[in-house]
């Protein structure tokens, strides 16, 4: 008979594992939050034009990550079994995907500007988002097969290694990017192209790292051993259950992006304090990031043993880490909105003043869907836990699009209030998508007897 861990223990695993987890989604971020700091202090207009770029680049690591997410809880579940063999091939076939996409997305890079003219963007802005995407579009090889191993390692409970590897990438990026983009050190001073270089070189260590790290943990799994050899059924089993969480990922990121076109429609002061104030959210967002992995990996986890005891308490604890989370987000958004916005401009910058002001406004309106945000993220984990990606797909696409681009767009262009109105209509999806997510998980356990065995396959919904 299985043996459950009580709440408080679960409490505890979930901060031994999700602590390593919520690190290395932070120290990615920071590589972000490294590039627009520097390139703020460079120039508004360099810092709108990495706000244009970051945007793109992100929307395909988004759509080429479905897979490596879907490894996640597959990896887990398969641990549990102690099935190597399937660990193997499906880990294989997340790397052949993750290259091919990413070789199959660099055209479009190249053009980039042509892209975001015909979305309404500035031909000037547009034209200096292309020379960063021209370069950085490299990285998107490495960085989506990085993505694969740290899915795999993950769920495999190796991660402090992942958060390490992240570190060490964070550390080289401020670095580079001190040196290139401002000229420091003997080096040229290349402005954006100096931080495109960086994240190419920085994406290229990491997967370096975790290449070999991998190579020698579990040998017997032996991942690049015959790596040529194509696996059609277990590259099936992963695009069956990964296409609906790329999609449903790339409905929230898409809403996120199609925000930051609609406010640079508005003009460059709304899009400078629109990426600002996109970068912050985003960065406290990596901790119920964190958290939601964690979530996946403790559900994979219990599916592989039929516990179904285990999977409820583990998905209560969780939930309330987020909660904790999110509700000390909230006082800092409300508190000191202006000391973090600031970060973020040269002191000399004559724009400043008017973009904290905007920046600020901005940020009370994020502290509104904290709690909204963190409920979605760690519902929709614990869903990929069990591995129902369907009805979360149709969920995200409705509160995303169905309800908050449209309000967004309504009320930041029809209506005319401006950035605020866009950033109300994030609002909305984001609780619209936090309410539907939370029911269909609870909902759906409420229909597990308590100790009944949880009887989910591979592939399959709950009951």
């Amino acid at each position: 008979m299985i043996q459950s861990l009580t709440l408080s223990q679960h409490m505890r695993a979930v901060l031994v594992l999700g602590l390593p987890l919520v690190g290395s989604h932070l120290a990615q971020f920071a590589v972000q939050i490294i590039d627009t700091i520097m390139l703020g202090w460079y120039g508004v207009e360099e810092l709108a034009a990495v706000t244009l770029a970051g945007t793109f680049l992100f929307l395909f690591i988004i759509m080429g990550s479905g897979p490596a997410w879907a490894l996640m809880p597959m990896i887990a579940e398969a641990s549990e079994e102690g099935d190597d063999v399937r660990m193997r091939r499906l880990t294989r076939m997340a790397m052949w995907f993750s290259v091919g996409f990413a070789l199959t997305a660099l055209p479009l890079m190249w053009m980039s500007a042509p892209i975001l003219r015909a979305m309404g963007q500035d031909a000037e802005l547009s034209l200096m988002a292309q020379d960063y995407l021209r370069i950085a579009g490299v990285g998107l090889v490495p960085a989506l097969l990085v993505m694969s191993l740290k899915s795999y390692l993950a769920a495999l409970e190796h991660t402090r290694i992942v958060l390490w590897a992240t570190l060490l990438a964070a550390g080289m990026n401020g670095v580079i990017n001190y040196a290139l983009i401002f000229g420091n050190w003997g080096a040229p001073e290349l402005g954006l192209q100096g931080a495109a270089i960086a994240s190419v070189i920085i994406q290229i260590a990491s997967g370096l790292v975790l290449i070999v790290y991998a190579a020698r943990l579990n040998a017997e799994h032996g991942l690049f051993r015959r790596l040529w050899k194509p696996d059609w059924e277990a590259l099936g089993h992963l695009l069956k259950l990964g296409i609906p969480i790329g999609l449903t990922t790339l409905a929230e990121v898409g809403m996120f992006s199609a925000s930051t076109v609609v406010v640079g429609l508005i003009g460059t002061l709304e899009l400078a304090a629109h990426g600002i104030a996109l970068q912050i959210t985003a960065a406290f967002f990596m901790v119920h990031l964190g958290l939601s992995n964690t979530a996946t990996v403790r559900a994979g986890r219990a599916l592989g043993r039929k516990d179904e005891v285990s999977l409820r308490r583990g998905a209560l604890a969780v939930t309330l880490a987020s909660l904790l989370v999110g509700g000390v987000t909230v006082i800092l958004f409300l508190g000191i909105p202006d000391v973090m916005i600031k970060l973020f401009l040269h002191p000399d910058e004559v724009q400043r003043d008017q973009i904290v002001a905007l920046g600020t406004v901005l940020l009370v309106v994020a502290a509104l869907f904290q709690l909204a945000d963190g409920a979605q993220a760690i519902a929709m984990g614990l869903l990929r836990g069990v591995q129902d990606t369907r009805v979360p797909m149709i969920i995200a696409s409705l509160s995303y699009w169905g309800v908050g681009m449209t309000m967004s767009y309504v009320l930041g262009i029809t209506l005319g209030y401006g950035a605020l109105g866009v950033w109300i209509g994030l609002l909305l999806g984001l609780v619209s998508a936090g309410i539907f997510m939370s029911w269909r998980f609870w909902t759906r356990m409420s229909r597990i007897a308590p100790g009944q065995p949880v009887a989910v396959t591979s592939g399959s919904p709950l009951p």
